[in-house]
């Protein structure tokens, strides 16, 4: 029996302005980031796919916004959440080097971080570190939950990264499995299959 993993994005998170808690590190903040009313009705829809359900084993990221996208997906197939900082974002670092690596970039940051995988900001992680960090908790799943149906909730380029062990990138750094475009959207519903170890397909699942 064939192995499924739906990699989920989370929903639209609340855009914040104003003054903010000075002393919350970025990378609490980007951890605190909670959905929209517009995320919220997202996620509900989303955990209404057809695709998601019956579901066997949740997992999703330590971040608010992963566990309130994935809230639905568990109430609706009535099992628990199980949480992992693997699943967890990409440790953006210090802004101020990521915003002076992307001084002069004409593309976007995920992409950015596709095209140069080692460089990372201080105190950050590198596409390379991210993408080792999901690999392995991905094949761990694989060999704990053979034949059963996986959600993961995690983030857009954690998943980019994670997507780039069985696609190629075109000339626009999008994501291609044979010939299909594979887009990562907030949120969106990817589709893996594989037969014990080996993925056999990866689909965009339409939300």
């Amino acid at each position: 029996m064939n192995t499924t993993i739906y990699l989920v994005k989370h929903a639209d998170e609340l855009k914040e302005t104003g003054i903010k808690n000075t002393n919350d590190t970025t990378q609490l903040m980007n951890e605190k980031y909670i959905l929209s009313v517009k995320g919220e009705e997202q996620s509900k829809k989303l955990s209404e796919n057809p695709e998601l359900n019956n579901i066997d084993v949740l997992w999703s990221s330590s971040y608010a916004r992963a566990k309130a996208t994935a809230k639905y997906i568990a109430y609706k197939n009535n099992i628990d959440i199980n949480i992992d900082s693997n699943l967890n974002e990409r440790k953006l670092g210090d802004l101020k080097d990521l915003s002076e690596w992307m001084k002069n970039k004409t593309i976007g940051v995920v992409q950015a971080y596709l095209q140069d995988k080692k460089w990372k900001a201080r105190e950050g992680e590198s596409c390379e570190e991210g993408t080792k960090r999901v690999t392995d908790f991905l094949q761990k799943i694989l060999k704990e939950n053979m034949g059963k149906r996986i959600v993961l909730v995690s983030h857009g380029a954690l998943i980019t990264f994670l997507l780039t062990n069985w696609c190629t990138l075109d000339e626009e750094m999008k994501l291609v499995f044979n010939n299909k475009v594979i887009e990562i959207k907030e949120p969106s519903i990817t589709k893996m299959t594989f037969e014990k170890q080996k993925l056999i397909g990866i689909d965009s699942i339409d939300i």
